[in-house]
């Protein structure tokens, strides 16, 4: 027999409560019985009583486990690459604290939400790289998440293409070890401004694959100002450069693959949306083990406790009779 927890702090005070009020209260019953002159016997089977259930109780606590059985664990999974833009725009700041800051802080809930998924991470601007390749390990990438700034990639302006072509080279390779196209996501992290012009092509050729491919825009249509480590971006003329949220490319892009496009803006939050639709794609059966697993039983030493108590509630105990 095994045990879900051991003897602690808690059972131990329980048990002592009980031995010192109950024997308190046998002391004060036999004191009471001898000057009046009547029976203890029902007092002893009450001690019997209470003492067995109050010990089933106990018992039942501490989850007893016994018995042998097997289960069949399957596990299931996807492999998802996420694609974040790390070009100067994202250092708006029309979602506060900023769009990037947001972003990170929204993809540690999406790491959390996928933990038996494998997960990747690329960053890019106007060329791409894999920050994180796929992984089941949740601290690497949220320690990789965590360092995300926008000098990690030379900014030129925006571009998808790297990113989505990048992510799809990953998902087709061997480092993608699922063989069902439909359970390989990409996510595309951006504020919309793609100045690439094959971005449509590589949008076709990730939906020929059968891979799907959300995004998630990040900004507002009013925008701000850009802060850069030399102040405010500002253009040719030494006008500031005003940032604005294009979600339209984003939703083109996600349509192309059939899916869907999510926002992030100062009033609205999608992303448990988007983890809710995510999560509604089939995974695929990366293997099958059958492991020795025991039951906790707890539930029969709490029927007997309670069939006890019926049993001590229908015994009466008359001290004084009239």
């Amino acid at each position: 027999m095994s045990w879900f927890k051991s003897l602690g702090y808690t059972e131990l005070i329980l048990i002592g409560a009980f031995v010192i009020l109950y024997g308190a209260y046998l002391v004060r019953m036999y004191i009471v019985s001898q000057r009046l002159g009547t029976g203890f016997g029902k007092v002893v089977i009450k001690l019997v009583i209470r003492s067995l259930y109050f010990a089933l109780l106990i018992v039942a606590l501490l989850g007893p486990s016994f018995g042998e059985s097997t289960q069949e664990i399957k596990s299931v999974g996807k492999d998802i690459y996420i694609a974040v833009d790390l070009s100067a725009s994202m250092n708006a700041f029309d979602v506060q604290p900023s769009r990037l800051e947001k972003v990170k802080f929204e993809l540690k809930k999406i790491v959390s939400a996928f933990n038996s998924d494998r997960l990747g991470l690329i960053i890019f601007s106007s060329e791409a790289f894999v920050q994180c390749p796929l992984t089941y390990d949740q601290s690497a990438l949220n320690l990789f998440i965590e360092t995300l700034h926008t000098n990690l990639v030379e900014s030129n302006g925006t571009d998808f293409t790297p990113a989505l072509n990048l992510a799809l080279e990953k998902l087709s390779s061997k480092e993608s070890t699922i063989t069902q196209q439909k359970s390989k996501v990409i996510l595309l992290i951006s504020d919309g401004e793609d100045f690439g012009d094959t971005t449509r092509e590589t949008a076709e050729l990730i939906e020929a694959r059968g891979i799907k491919l959300f995004t998630l825009g990040v900004g507002t249509s009013e925008g701000s100002t850009i802060v850069t480590r030399a102040g405010v971006k500002r253009d040719r003329q030494g006008k500031e450069v005003i940032s604005k949220l294009n979600a339209k490319s984003l939703k083109d892009v996600a349509t192309l693959t059939d899916g869907k496009y999510f926002e992030i803006n100062s009033t609205k939050n999608d992303v448990n949306r988007l983890i809710s639709t995510i999560s509604e794609i089939e995974g695929e059966l990366r293997d099958t083990r059958i492991i020795d697993v025991s039951t906790n039983k707890y539930y029969y030493f709490l029927g007997l406790a309670l069939i006890f108590m019926l049993l001590d509630f229908l015994i009466r105990i008359n001290i004084i009779r009239l």
